[in-house]
């Protein structure tokens, strides 16, 4: 517990959810231990079963959020897009209900914040990713600025926007345009990839990626997504191979994607 307070007045807390409420719990209340508040906190639901819901209802008393409900699973775009149209302020902190922020995001956060408002030129700040950003120059001494070009080698160039946790405008939508519908989060997070690009997007990256929150999951809540952790570490030869093979296709067809996004936007 720490006594410090950082409150964020410009700041909305958005967190998208779908049948966790122990960890969005854990989420918030680590934000109180933290002595860390913002402006408004939104919850965007992607309609839960009724016993989760009735905890979110539960959880909304104790932390004071407005919650967003849906009368039918949308997929996550639809869960962002419907919690960013609530935001009323000018700032947004997106984060999935799966993370844990760590004592020195306060900190870390206020610094990307005076950053976003000393320069309207940023439209995103990230403050984590399974790996850092292939593709950098220095912005400042905590964060760096992405850089692309098609040129650049690999498929982690085109992810400079992340639905990991991160600061945005609340205008991003405007900008970028909505989500794409869809259950898949991989595809919406990829389209929103290529839009970013499109648009010229400009963000930053801390540089000390994984400093700020942990992803965790239990038993009684666990991943959607833990079947990658064993595709990407396994040593099994074959394994391997199909990996590779298969990140070769995905870099082709991510270089194809965006040139035919340039020659439709001539």
């Amino acid at each position: 517990m720490t006594s410090r307070t950082h409150h964020f007045p410009e700041v909305a807390l958005l967190i998208t959810h779908y049948n966790r409420p122990k960890s969005l719990s854990r989420l918030l209340q680590l934000f109180v231990n933290y002595g860390i508040s913002f402006g408004e906190i939104i919850v965007s639901d992607d309609h839960s079963d009724p016993g989760n819901l009735a905890e979110l209802l539960r959880l909304q008393k104790t932390f004071q959020y407005q919650l967003i409900t849906s009368e039918v699973n949308r997929g996550l775009a639809d869960n962002i897009n419907k919690g960013q149209r609530a935001v009323s302020l000018p700032y947004t902190l997106y984060i999935q209900e799966d993370f844990v922020p760590k004592v020195d995001f306060a900190t870390n956060f206020r610094d990307g914040l005076s950053c976003m408002i000393a320069d309207d030129s940023i439209d995103i700040i990230r403050y984590y990713g399974y790996f850092p950003y292939p593709y950098t120059k220095v912005y400042d001494g905590s964060f760096l600025e992405m850089r692309f070009k098609w040129y650049y080698y690999g498929y982690m160039k085109f992810y400079q926007y992340s639905d990991m946790p991160h600061l945005r405008k609340s205008s991003f939508l405007e900008k970028f345009g909505l989500y794409t519908a869809g259950n898949n989060s991989d595809a919406t997070e990829y389209a929103m990839c290529l839009s970013f690009l499109k648009k010229k997007g400009r963000g930053l990256i801390y540089k000390k990626i994984n400093s700020n929150f942990d992803h965790a999951n239990n038993d009684e809540e666990p991943s959607t997504a833990d079947f990658r952790s064993s595709w990407k570490t396994s040593s099994n030869v074959f394994v391997r191979s199909l990996r590779w093979l298969y990140l070769q296709l995905k870099t082709c067809k991510f270089h194809w994607d965006y040139i035919s996004m340039k020659i439709k936007a001539r």
